[in-house]
């Protein structure tokens, strides 16, 4: 059978319009279940016991530091690492127990792009996307026509001919997204894929993919170790530490309010979550005399834009003296997150609070701070 008449979706019309829906279906095409890899009984293990599942239609970013098991991870998830124990499934078939012809079948459904591009610098661009489909014994006819159409899907058609050495780190990156489609997948595993590019071409390369998986209703899985590349294209996302899964959610769940340190550290570039340390070191963990409370607040949906310091001045008599803050929008939706001294707060606190939740705000208490002596009128030092 002919591998271009097994996908639902790119079925060669001119407009590549997609055969299914980009909403995700919530089934998982992708699962791992208490994954463990160990390469040294000496070391412990890369994995440890790591369960995930990915929704057909998602975009799941997987992130964490140097070590964390990122990359093991996704090569056990396209069968090029056996697990110690645990299993992978990927579009219903169990990757982790094929091996020879059945998992070099299994594989046409999993696809995946690099951060060196991987191309093959003797063949052109054209020649390097057509290579999947020469391998997968596809007719030259078909070859002919299908590679022009991939090309113009990541927007290089004028680029056929070039080759690598010819073309910038984001037009390879673009060949070797329009390689990874040639056999039509259902899964597209990206390793670091924008690590190497600059940071224009980096919002580009994640803007296309974003349009694949609309337009093409893909299932991605990013592996990263930066969380921006997560805040502007990943639905979910799984935090990997030491080989574990520390924290996965939605991906504006995660940064609204994240649970483990390691989460917190990866979004202090993005969201205002922690006060500088200079701020941070000066703040009581209790009241005493002089001191006012520091209140977060975290602002999501419409109420990001909601004028809540406002109305706490007017409804609470507070004075506030704002220390840290920023909006911002992850996954399409607003996401503020505001940290102030709130004078004369302290007998009203619990007040305060109830009315931030009935907004659906999310209000805490992260410290105190003590009034500074030469503001004379009171303010709180920042």
């Amino acid at each position: 059978m002919n591998v271009l008449s097994r996908s639902p979706y790119l079925a060669l019309s001119d407009d590549l319009v997609p055969a299914r829906s980009v909403e995700t279906t919530g089934v998982p095409v992708i699962r791992a279940d208490e994954l463990t890899k160990i390469y040294d009984p000496k070391t412990g293990p890369v994995l440890d016991r790591v369960s995930l599942a990915v929704a057909e239609g998602e975009i799941h970013g997987i992130i964490g530091r140097s070590g964390a098991g990122k990359s093991t991870l996704v090569r056990c998830l396209n069968g090029l690492v056996k697990p110690t124990s645990g299993k992978v499934s990927v579009a219903g078939r169990e990757i982790s127990g094929l091996s020879g012809s059945a998992l070099r079948s299994a594989r046409r459904d999993i696809a995946m792009i690099f951060q060196h591009f991987s191309l093959l610098s003797s063949r052109t661009a054209a020649a390097n996307v057509a290579l999947p489909l020469e391998i997968a014994g596809v007719d030259r006819e078909t070859i002919r026509t299908r590679v022009p159409k991939l090309l113009d899907l990541v927007g290089l058609s004028a680029k056929a001919d070039a080759y690598p050495s010819e073309l910038s780190g984001g037009q390879k990156q673009r060949i070797g997204i329009a390689r990874a489609l040639a056999l039509e997948p259902r899964v597209l595993l990206s390793d670091e894929a924008t690590s190497a590019l600059d940071p224009e071409t980096t919002e580009q390369i994640l803007d296309l993919l974003k349009d694949i998986n609309h337009r093409l209703g893909l299932t991605i899985v990013l592996i990263t170790h930066e969380m921006d590349v997560v805040r502007q294209i990943a639905s979910h996302v799984t935090v990997l530490e030491h080989g574990k899964v520390v924290e996965s959610g939605a991906t504006f769940d995660v940064f609204a309010f994240p649970q483990s340190p390691v989460a917190r550290s990866f979004l202090a570039s993005i969201v205002a979550h922690d006060l500088p340390r200079e701020v941070s070191e000066r703040l009581l963990p209790a009241p005493a005399a002089n001191t006012d409370p520091v209140l977060r607040i975290v602002f999501t949906g419409d109420a990001a834009h909601d004028p809540v310091v406002a109305t706490l001045v007017e409804q609470f008599g507070v004075r506030p003296n704002i220390l840290h803050g920023r909006i911002d929008y992850i996954d399409g939706r607003p996401l503020g997150v505001i940290t102030l001294v709130a004078e004369g707060a302290e007998p009203k606190l619990s007040g305060i609070l109830a009315y931030l939740s009935s907004l659906g705000l999310h209000g805490e208490l992260v410290g105190h701070a003590v009034r500074s002596v030469s503001a004379g009128a009171g303010r709180p030092r920042s």
